[in-house]
């Protein structure tokens, strides 16, 4: 039995015309590549001069609301110290996680334009890596009053200014809409004043002015809406799994960081000066960037590009498993803690192995049953696909009748693959030596 579906024709990987005007041909491609080659010696020059005072930084503990918010208090020196860790062990972690960003970015940056030279899209993403690398270090130069914060800031801009217009273009390197142009001047408009002129009375910083926490969050809604805009009726299915690469890339981070400020409201207790919660939140945040760069080089080079939604399927369901399962512990620690209090003397450690246990035996169901629910609702057509197949697998256990078996065999070809035209062969037997003609099934017209 011979099942030869014919191919229907697909645009995953066609170029389309506004992607080949964006192209670079000639001296222009030659140029491209020396600005960006002088912009790697010229970030990492600002980078290395600057690196002595983001170390200084660093190992100061400071007190007040001038100090960087990467510095630590001295209750929180002596807290490490309590737990036999020093300010020299952060700052180390701090900058090899740094250095770490810069090299990742740097070489993610080069195989962009190492394997997409002539993709105006790709290299404007590689030009927004190369300065995105050492930003965490960027950033706290520029808070200084170091003469190197002038150089610092102005390569602190050109990251929020690659940054808007990548988003702003991508993934097919134009405008759509038209008028989100205007939105890119604007936000860098409002940009200068606040990198440049920080003291300056007409500056609008985020630091508790309702005025410039609407502006920023404006910017941020308006790149969103234009993605998903793009996503849904601009984009073809080989940008669209670029986009879920980036989105990715910036939705953990974004999201660690958005629950990481939140538990400062619910806990009151880790904004304690002793408390080493900004120290940790610090570094995992550091950490995390680092999925940046790698989401734009899968997006940009297509290398296992289709594989972002297993990664998406599995990122849903171990998060949510782990979200239940420490409500499930910490939920059982506290309520085992007061049942056993007035019964045994050592009713908490009684307590957390009871709720290590319990946390235990119901994770592989749980995360069966989170699996299954997250297929079912955000994965619908595989999830259904996969059903059709098992159902048709048992049939095929039972089903003794060679018409019947046809007919289900090209249903469930035509239900699962949707082809264009479907055609089955059926090799005679042995001692049979007519030839039947092949049977073929279209799938009636939308």
């Amino acid at each position: 039995m011979n099942l030869q579906p014919v191919s229907t024709p697909t645009t995953g990987n066609a170029e389309r015309p506004d992607e080949v005007r964006t192209r670079l041909h000639g001296r222009w491609l030659i140029f491209v590549r020396g600005v960006w080659l002088a912009l790697v010696i010229l970030t990492l020059a600002i980078f290395f001069a600057g690196l002595p005072v983001y170390l200084a930084q660093l190992q100061t503990s400071c007190i007040g609301t001038e100090c960087s918010y990467l510095q630590p208090s001295p209750e929180q020196v002596g807290a490490l110290k309590g737990i036999g860790l020093s300010i020299g062990d952060y700052t180390a972690t701090m900058v090899t996680l740094t250095l770490i960003s810069v090299v990742v970015c740097l070489v993610v940056s080069t195989l962009i334009v190492w394997r997409r030279p002539d993709d105006r899209m790709a290299l404007l993403v590689a030009f927004m890596l190369v300065t995105i690398g050492p930003i965490i270090a960027t950033g706290s130069v520029l808070a200084t009053s170091s003469p190197w914060q002038v150089p610092n800031a102005c390569l602190y801009f050109l990251t929020l200014a690659l940054l808007v217009l990548v988003f702003s273009l991508f993934p097919t390197g134009q405008f759509v809409p038209r008028w989100t142009r205007w939105t890119v001047v604007v936000s860098l408009a409002v940009q200068v004043p606040s990198i440049f002129f920080p003291q300056a009375p007409f500056t609008l910083t985020i630091n508790g002015d309702p005025i410039s926490y609407l502006m920023f969050g404006g910017e941020l809604a308006i790149l969103a809406i234009v993605q998903l805009y793009r996503y849904r009726r601009v984009s073809n299915p080989l940008q669209r799994q670029q986009t879920k690469w980036v989105v990715f890339g910036f939705a953990v981070p974004v999201t660690a960081f958005v629950g990481g400020t939140l538990l400062y409201q619910i806990f009151p207790s880790l904004v304690e000066p002793s408390s080493l919660y900004p120290l940790a939140f610090n570094v995992v945040s550091t950490f995390l960037l680092l999925l940046i760069p790698l989401s734009f080089g899968f997006a940009m080079l297509r290398s296992r590009l289709w594989d972002i939604d297993v990664l998406i399927n599995r990122t849903l369901v171990y998060g949510a498993l782990t979200v239940i399962l420490t409500g499930v512990y910490v939920g059982l620690v506290i309520g085992l803690q007061a049942l056993l209090r007035g019964i045994i003397n050592q009713g908490n450690s009684v307590a957390i192995v009871i709720s290590t246990l319990v946390a235990f035996f119901i994770a592989q169901p749980l995360r069966k049953r989170i699996q299954r629910l997250i297929d079912r609702r955000f994965y619908r057509s595989k999830y259904d696909a996969a059903k059709t197949v098992a159902a048709f697998s048992a049939t095929l256990r039972q089903e003794v009748d060679l018409d019947q078996l046809r007919e289900q065999l090209l249903a469930v070809v035509q239900e699962t693959m949707q082809p264009a035209h479907v055609s089955l062969w059926l090799r005679p037997p042995a001692h049979d030596g007519k030839q039947r003609a092949p049977w073929r099934a279209i799938p009636p017209a939308p």
